[in-house]
């Protein structure tokens, strides 16, 4: 995903949680299935993009990303919350909510 791209879909959706990771990360490989299960739980009403930090170091300076997995959560464009670390699918929902 690229710079210009990720700033668009925050924009252009109510909520977007991005989720910067990298492939050799253990937690972040944890959360994949969670990010799945959350997609397939809200639909249409969330959008989730998953950032490479290892593909990306553009973005990862731009957001100041300094551990993965870091979660981002987007509402109508502005950053609601950030959070480094894995969490479970409960606790994603209820930061989300």
């Amino acid at each position: 995903m690229e710079k210009e791209s990720l700033k668009q879909l925050i924009e252009n959706n109510n909520l977007v949680l991005v989720d910067f990771y990298a492939t050799w990360c253990g937690p972040c490989k944890r959360m994949h299935p969670v990010l799945d299960s959350l997609k397939q739980e809200m639909g249409d009403s969330i959008r989730i993009a998953k950032i490479d930090i290892d593909t990306h170091p553009d973005l990862v300076e731009q957001h100041r990303i300094q551990s993965v997995p870091t979660l981002m959560l987007f509402r109508n464009g502005q950053l609601e919350w950030r959070e480094s670390g894995g969490m479970s699918l409960e606790q994603l929902k209820a930061r989300i909510s």
